[in-house]
């Protein structure tokens, strides 16, 4: 709800002033933003209910880039080279030491996986679509982002109203980092399309990942997480990993 209030006047600015024209095509790319963001929203909260977060995102964001990087080739004709499929598996390898994923053996949950798999799949989905839309009908990022908040709140909205008295407790007592989720989260992804209307698919997809390396690094710094050393290793292969992409 937040990055409605600060990114839709900003949005509806860029409609009046560039009079954006949306045929069918278009508007079934940014009809499909909105299900697909909905539908990683929801299957990421059902996967952190059935499972420990250390499971499921991991698997969620080892997922995407994969499923990113093998529809890219297949429905937008991306032709892949061993540099991209290096550096895609540089990354991969890079988030599997970094969370330990490895040493969960048996904790890790049939259900965790499955949400975790499931949640990787929309992200792959939801990237594929927003990059056709950014690259094919040059929709500014901006409105694409914009359409799939506007959808959430909407369809989440009365649920969250529906207990009135512990919506208003969180909201005073977690505004301030929401605001910061809702405004960095959106220019994050903003950032992202950007990317893709100048680059691979392919390439940006896994690249994205970049962001578990800045987590483990903050992790370090500010929250005194031990840095073992699989998390080099693992931070070692990212970085490796989206030099590969860039070339």
């Amino acid at each position: 709800m937040g990055a409605v209030f600060i990114w839709l006047p900003p949005t509806i600015w860029i409609i009046v002033t560039t009079h954006p024209v949306f045929d069918t095509a278009q508007r079934f790319a940014l009809i499909g933003t909105a299900v697909l963001h909905l539908g990683y929203s929801l299957s990421l909260q059902s996967g952190y209910r059935a499972a420990d977060l250390s499971i499921v995102y991991p698997v969620a964001r080892g997922t995407g880039p994969v499923l990113s990087f093998i529809g890219a080739a297949i429905f937008l004709h991306e032709t892949p080279s061993v540099t991209s499929m290096t550096g895609l598996l540089l990354v991969i390898t890079g988030i599997v030491f970094i969370t330990g994923l490895l040493h969960q053996g048996k904790q890790i949950s049939a259900r965790g996986l499955s949400w975790g798999i499931v949640t990787g799949t929309f992200i792959a989905a939801y990237t594929l679509n927003d990059g056709w839309a950014v690259k094919t009908f040059l929709i500014h990022p901006l409105i694409i982002d914009s359409v799939g908040n506007v959808f959430r709140a909407i369809v989440l909205s009365p649920s969250a109203f529906s207990n009135r008295t512990q919506l208003w407790s969180e909201v005073k007592q977690y505004y301030r980092p929401a605001l910061m989720v809702s405004t960095f989260g959106t220019v994050g992804y903003v950032l992202v399309l950007f990317a893709m209307k100048v680059a691979p698919i392919s390439h940006v997809a896994p690249a994205r990942e970049v962001a578990m390396l800045i987590g483990t690094y903050f992790g370090a710094r500010v929250l005194k997480e031990a840095v073992s050393v699989e998390r080099v290793i693992g931070a070692m292969c990212i970085v490796g990993g989206v030099v590969a992409l860039a070339f």
